[in-house]
């Protein structure tokens, strides 16, 4: 068993976007999926982007926004929401609503996501 103190969970930031570490590589002994916790503030987005290697499952939990999907099409995403990205899906998310949007994230297999932020906290 392991056992994650919410005191440890790392976070990751870049401008209105907040992504806490819930479970990845530098935490756990799992090799099988990296669980994130992400917060946008009103207007925060997280650019189109995608995972060569590794699928994410999103489900929203708070908010309301937009996905950004490839070829400039974008698609509703609200709290109660389910989407999953196989590996090379284009994707991204614009919070466009007038709350913080939040969402949890499984990918797998894992990602250290240091890379994608500018500040660790």
């Amino acid at each position: 068993m392991e056992f994650i103190d919410k005191n440890s969970i790392k976070a990751l930031a870049n401008p209105g976007v907040v992504s806490r570490q819930l479970l990845n590589p530098d935490n756990s002994e799992s090799r099988r999926v990296t669980i994130t916790e992400v917060h946008l503030e009103p207007g925060a987005s997280q650019p189109r982007h995608t995972h060569d290697a590794s699928e994410q499952i999103w489900y929203a939990l708070r908010g309301s926004g937009k996905l950004l999907l490839a070829d400039g099409q974008e698609k509703a995403f609200s709290a109660g929401d389910v989407v999953r990205f196989a590996d090379r899906d284009v994707h991204g998310l614009l919070n466009d609503g007038g709350t913080e949007f939040v969402y949890l994230s499984v990918t797998a297999p894992p990602i250290h996501f240091g890379y994608a932020y500018q500040e660790k906290r």
